[in-house]
């Protein structure tokens, strides 16, 4: 699948005082200002004006990632081959969107998404390219990557800013509110955001740093599902609540509509704080995930009574069966350029992972840093670490030699996949900027017998 590209807007840029006094005093202020304005960096191709109902944008992401040979006494159908390897892969996004009226909103958007990811996306539980399509046969051609109408209730009088984008369109909302979202969207669009570690455009682009390598939730194999959405959002805390449509196979493009015993029920809840006059926020997640899986149990002992020749958790799956986990998300600022983040997440381990990565339990780390320092403000550098491990019943399955839709060496010595990303990401102007970074990847595919691996990246981004 592609997990869904986060989407965090660029920096907003800085109002300009006022004037004040005398004609001399005003003179000088509207002088500043001009200076300012020649000055400010333009963030995207252009402009996108707050006093229009309508929105019409684009994006472009590239990335090129390739690895050196590695240590690999053996690999499997689903291995990161071990020989030298480059790939490049690319997602162009229009985003349009209309307010019908001051509480509603229609959103469309078209997308394609091409080129390849190393091994096919195979071998690691946690890829290092979040804008892979897992399944190459899909190709390039534009297809409907959401289509949702956003409704908002307002809850008190009081007002607050609100940034405008591709998702939202109102630049001041009710600071009480319920808000209801209906239609094609990405899961991910809306929980397990984190400021820090959430957007493959500007920032990392590991799968399990991006995201929470075990939140499986709900999408086809290009990352988005249909369902709804609904949120209360206060000034210090929200929670919010959806319910999703489930694919018929894991990884798969089509959607069960047998929604009675398949979908996927997702709850959030969010409190916003300050320390010391940083802001920070912490989310928790918890998800149920009803689906036709398979028992990684059930797939070992019919292998070992002698059926097949290796085990085979597909020829095991149940109707309804059931997969829920949980996930702790955190994200802090530490001063006008500093920013550091938590994600921890964990899942029941018996029935198959079905919608996103082959991960049971993970911890990540994250910080990041603006170049005000070094005068690029706009400029960003990163670094992250993640640990992901696998159940005892998920491993087994793996090293008696099953088949995940992501892993399978035919045989595996278990350690846990750990990962650090450095990235540093170059505003060059007029909406273009370019990155380079970096992983190294510790016992990929969670074989301790198989790397470490290198993996290099370059990224051209461009907002339209």
């Amino acid at each position: 699948m592609l997990p869904t590209r986060r989407f965090l807007p660029p920096p907003r840029r800085s109002e300009r005082a006022a004037p004040v006094g005398s004609l001399r005093a005003a003179a000088a202020v509207l002088l500043v200002a001009a200076v300012a304005a020649a000055e400010e960096p333009r963030l995207s191709v252009f402009d996108h004006p707050d006093d229009t109902p309508f929105w019409a944008s684009g994006q472009l992401n590239v990335i090129y990632q390739g690895h050196p040979s590695f240590p690999s006494p053996y690999e499997g159908p689903n291995s990161l081959i071990p020989r030298p390897e480059g790939r490049t892969s690319y997602v162009a996004t229009l985003y349009t969107g209309i307010r019908l009226s001051p509480t509603t909103e229609l959103f469309v958007d078209a997308e394609s998404a091409g080129g390849a990811g190393l091994s096919n996306a195979l071998g690691l539980a946690g890829f290092t390219n979040l804008d892979v399509v897992r399944n190459p046969t899909l190709g390039a051609t534009p297809y409907l990557a959401r289509v949702f109408i956003r409704q908002i209730i307002p809850l008190t009088d009081e007002r607050v800013p609100a940034d405008r984008g591709p998702f939202a369109l109102a630049t001041e909302l009710p600071s009480k509110r319920i808000e209801i979202r209906v239609g094609r969207f990405g899961t991910v669009d809306y929980f397990d955001q984190n400021a820090v570690a959430s957007d493959s455009h500007l920032q990392f682009t590991n799968w399990t740093v991006d995201n929470n390598g075990a939140y499986d939730y709900a999408a086809d194999t290009r990352g988005y599902t249909w369902g709804f959405i609904v949120e209360y959002q206060s000034p210090r805390w929200g929670i919010r609540f959806a319910e999703l449509l489930m694919p018929t196979v894991a990884n798969g493009i089509s959607f069960d509509t047998d929604i009675w015993n398949a979908r996927g029920e997702n709850l959030e809840g969010e409190i916003r704080y300050a320390i010391a006059g940083q802001p920070g926020t912490v989310r928790l997640l918890a998800y149920l995930n009803h689906a036709n899986m398979g028992s990684y149990r059930e797939a070992i002992d019919a292998f070992l009574a002698g059926e097949g020749s290796r085990p085979d958790v597909t020829a095991h799956r149940h109707v309804g069966a059931l997969k829920y986990g949980f996930g702790l998300n955190v994200e802090q600022a530490l001063g006008p350029a500093f920013r550091v983040a938590l994600r921890a997440g964990w899942n029941e381990g018996k029935n198959e992972l079905f919608a996103y990565t082959e991960v049971n339990d993970t911890l990540m780390l994250a910080a990041d840093c603006r170049g005000l320092a070094w005068g690029r403000p706009q400029d960003r550098i990163g670094l992250a670490m993640v640990s992901n491990g696998l159940s005892k019943d998920h491993r087994d399955y793996l090293a008696l030699g099953g088949l995940g839709f992501l892993l399978g060496d035919g045989a595996l010595a278990y350690g846990r996949e750990q990962i650090v990303e450095l990235y540093y990401t170059a505003f060059v102007g007029w909406g273009v900027w370019l990155a380079a970074g970096g992983q190294f990847i510790k016992n990929p595919g969670y074989n301790a017998a198989r790397g470490p691996v290198w993996v290099g990246a370059l990224r051209l981004h461009v907002e339209l």
